[in-house]
């Protein structure tokens, strides 16, 4: 094992494997929930499955679930991509105004799709501002922005933010929302509510982009981690203290009732324990593909998905689980609903998710990779 985890002493310029198959393995998880399969998981009759289908789902308030930590799995890789994407576009002989114009950009039209899909699903225009790509549009324009900064500037922006924000919530003065972690009652809720222009609106607060930020920045810090000279071992260790301090400071504000764990309204605590967990689950990835080359063959299956990852979220978030859907449902019907109907529903999400799957496949099979 020495060996292995010492083979890596020159930068890494090439793709990280296990980059693309964290983000393709987070988005296929996504395509799971978008067919609905998870919620009716939940109601089979086994506590084994009710407990899957919990932790399926985001937990209500405080607390922390399996699927609390999808979002910044999803911020955080976007993170890590960003050394490798700047040196990419750099050796292509980019500027680094162009780099900055390409950065803006992006960061704009990711804002611009995550509002646009609460205007479609709502028939009409809103103004909400709270789903995974809005937050990146503002997350990943600041991290590109500081990405150059020392290791320790950056680790002190995004304490700065968590501080900030949670000062914030506990001094807001505003009556009716001067209780910090209480749902509908605190200045996310009030932020919520001046935006849409309504009296009582959703628990998401959209001023989770501040805090959630330190995510996508702990992302470009692994990246650049990643792409230095540093041996493999060294990464690996680095990885897995800083995701060790991360959980032990997370859950000790949590436990000594300082801050409580609330994803909702992203929460010193939460975004510290949710990035120590990613940081951690990043870093098994790392060293089970890319250093003992293990599942590296079957990560393809998920780097399918990765490769086209922000075209197939848009498509099943507009509709497109559904159109599937209810292409699906005549043959599902007559092949499974002998079983019941439960077992009809769940065969019908099944097949919706393959298609899902499949139409990363065909993108993939004829090289066309939709980008931002």
């Amino acid at each position: 094992m020495e060996n292995d985890l010492n083979q890596t002493n020159k930068p890494v310029l090439d793709r990280v494997k296990s980059v693309d198959f964290f983000r393709g393995f987070t988005m296929f998880l996504l395509m799971g929930e978008s067919t609905g399969l998870y919620k009716h998981i939940g109601e089979i009759n086994s506590s084994i499955m009710q407990f899957i289908s919990i932790h399926l789902d985001h937990h209500p308030w405080h607390g922390l679930y399996f699927w609390d930590l999808i979002q910044p799995f999803f911020m955080f890789i976007v993170g890590v991509a960003i050394p490798f994407s700047v040196a990419s576009r750099l050796k292509k002989g980019q500027s680094n105004r162009e780099l900055t114009k390409h950065a803006i950009q992006r960061s704009i039209i990711l804002f611009l799709c995550g509002w646009a899909i609460y205007c479609i699903d709502a028939g009409r225009i809103v103004y909400r501002f709270q789903n995974v790509l809005c937050q990146l549009g503002v997350a990943y324009l600041l991290a590109y922005l500081i990405r150059n900064k020392s290791v320790s500037f950056q680790i002190g922006f995004t304490i700065v933010l968590l501080l900030v924000t949670d000062l914030a919530y506990r001094f807001f003065l505003v009556a009716g929302f001067n209780q910090p972690w209480e749902p509908y009652h605190n200045l996310g809720a009030w932020v919520n509510n001046k935006i849409e222009g309504v009296d009582r609106t959703s628990r998401w607060a959209t001023i989770n982009a501040i805090p959630t930020t330190a995510h996508t920045v702990w992302g470009v810090l692994c990246g650049q981690l990643l792409m230095s000279k540093k041996s493999a071992k060294r990464k690996i260790w680095s990885m897995a203290i800083a995701g060790l301090i991360c959980l032990l400071v997370g859950y000790a504000i949590d436990f000594s009732n300082i801050t409580p764990i609330i994803k909702r309204i992203a929460t010193s605590s939460f975004v510290l324990v949710s990035g120590g967990w990613t940081i951690l689950a990043f870093c098994f990835c790392y060293w089970l593909i890319d250093i003992k080359k293990i599942f590296v063959k079957g990560s393809s299956f998920f780097v399918i998905v990765g490769m086209n990852c922000i075209f197939i979220y848009l498509f099943f978030s507009i509709g497109g689980a559904e159109f599937l859907r209810n292409i699906c449902v005549p043959f599902t019907k007559a092949l499974f609903e002998c079983g019941g109907h439960l077992t009809f529903k769940i065969m019908t999400d099944i097949v919706v998710w393959v298609f899902l799957w499949y139409i990363c496949y065909w993108l993939y099979q004829k090289k066309v990779f939709i980008k931002i």
